[in-house]
């Protein structure tokens, strides 16, 4: 697991040197989701796809990069739900409903914003989900991600597969800059889910055979993190 783990943290640093060497994101870009330049032209490429257009109700991370993201969401009347930053609070998300929004829909993009105004929700009341739109710091053409490595947007992604939430139908995608999309073999965990669709300012990649855990692991889940997120300490009593 260490040699997994220290795998995965050379290939993101040498994503986020890649990006400051091109000035391809705002300064300070280490130990973050890339907040980069071009994320509403990805945003709009992702909206042009049949798979977006369809989708009525969607889960984006709270990460700035996909800020244009849930903005549109709302222009375009779909419901929202976001996660909680690092899943601190019980419940674990919000809904953004477009229909009740009492600012604009760039505003309750805002992640800040949405926290203020959104309804927090838990899995049990949460609707379907036909699209998720995650964060990432590297990915491959076969759809291997690399997130920060806390593991928020997998155990997001688990809890809303346990609760029935995300069936066969529903995909999984990522806007990213171009220079995020590498060629290497990616490392993996059995934690970790794959995409479906990546998407950068100037394209559309399709991966194939996404994988998908059936929900949490908890053999993998470190005592100090499951404390850390309510809904997670949660459950782990009601299985006692």
């Amino acid at each position: 697991m260490a040699d997994i783990d220290q795998a995965k943290q050379a290939a993101r640093e040498r994503v986020w040197a890649l990006l400051e060497r091109h000035r391809a994101v705002p300064p300070g870009v280490h130990g973050r989701i890339p907040s980069f330049h071009g994320a509403e032209e990805a945003a709009e490429r992702l909206a042009g796809l049949p798979e977006w257009k369809t989708a009525r109700v969607v889960k984006v991370v709270p990460d700035t990069a996909q800020q244009p993201v849930r903005a549109r969401a709302l222009r375009e009347g779909k419901l929202v739900y976001m996660a909680v930053p690092k899943l601190a609070e019980e419940p674990p998300f919000y809904l953004l409903d477009p229909t009740t929004l009492t600012v604009s829909p760039e505003e309750a993009a805002d992640r800040r914003t949405a926290a203020r105004i959104g309804q927090p929700i838990d899995v049990d009341t949460m609707r379907p989900v036909d699209l998720v739109v995650c964060g990432s710091i590297a990915v491959n053409r076969h759809g291997v991600r690399l997130g920060k490595g806390a593991g928020y947007s997998d155990i997001e992604v688990a809890l809303l597969h346990e609760a029935g939430l995300i069936p066969p139908t529903t995909l999984i995608a990522t806007t990213v800059h171009q220079l995020q999309v590498v060629d290497d073999e990616l490392p993996e965990r059995a934690h970790d889910f794959s995409l479906d669709l990546i998407i950068t300012p100037d394209t559309v990649i399709r991966c194939d055979k996404p994988r998908r855990p059936h929900g949490l692991l908890w053999d993998e889940l470190p005592a100090e993190k499951i404390a850390a997120i309510p809904t997670l300490a949660a459950r782990q009593r009601s299985r006692r």
